[in-house]
């Protein structure tokens, strides 16, 4: 049964910054090619990693992929920091700045293509969200329109039937995406204060949080392991198994 289409792709090639758009990628068996591929580690927590709930401004900078995508080697990651500035991930100026800044101690890890990055990657492999269930959580919160980058969705998905949260019906069933990527939904997404924080400003309003625990049970967007690999598109059409 035809539900959708992928309306958007986004990927984070760093952890707990902002992602980049993309019209097609390659799922791999961890999920979206290079999704929290790179990350950076809190010397001053244990080596945990670093992420927004410890230092907000993380989302307002963006990492991408510069380069041809191989299956032996990411392409080089770049990072446009919010005063609009293009540096590598792993220059010693950005990495001095996110210290002066988080007033941590930093320093990277990353992995390679052939490797399933299972710290970054913390629950499943993609988080899909639709557009129905974000158009009727703002009608809920009725302050403002929520940019969805809030809930840091791979896969943003304009469905047929426009159902708020039709998408926590599936689960334990298959959808298929284009001609050859088949997902299996596994869970809720159980939300965490990052969804407060404003992605153009970094600002926090806890009150968005609470109206999804009273309204939803704090579920927003669904979890998908990957069933068959394959190619995907912006555009490709969601198929209920």
């Amino acid at each position: 049964m035809l539900v959708g289409h992928i309306k958007e792709i986004v990927r984070h090639p760093i952890k707990s910054f902002g992602g980049e758009h993309v019209e097609k990628t390659r799922i791999m068996e961890y999920g979206l090619y290079g999704d929290r591929s790179h990350a950076y580690l809190d010397e001053t927590n244990n080596g945990d990693f670093l992420t927004i709930t410890h230092f907000q401004e993380m989302v307002r900078y963006h990492a991408r992929f510069a380069g041809e995508e191989g299956l032996e080697q990411y392409p080089k990651v770049e990072v446009i920091t919010p005063e609009g500035k293009v540096l590598d991930w792993d220059d010693e100026s950005l990495i001095k700045e996110l210290e002066d800044k988080s007033a941590r101690k930093i320093s990277t890890i990353q992995y390679t293509p052939s490797h399933v990055p299972i710290g970054p990657i913390a629950v499943e492999p993609i988080l899909l969200a639709t557009d129905a269930s974000l158009a009727h959580l703002e009608e809920l919160w009725g302050k403002e329109k929520i940019d969805y980058h809030r809930f840091r969705p791979n896969l943003f998905i304009s469905l047929k039937e426009k159902k708020p949260f039709v998408e926590e019906e599936w689960m334990g069933r298959r959808l298929q995406i284009g001609s050859e990527v088949e997902l299996e939904l596994v869970g809720h997404c159980i939300r965490c204060m990052i969804i407060t924080v404003d992605p153009e400003n970094a600002e926090r309003d806890p009150s968005l949080h609470k109206t999804l625990i009273k309204e939803n049970k704090n579920h927003f967007g669904v979890y998908a392991s990957v069933i068959r690999t394959g190619e995907i598109k912006a555009g490709d059409e969601v198929i209920l198994l």
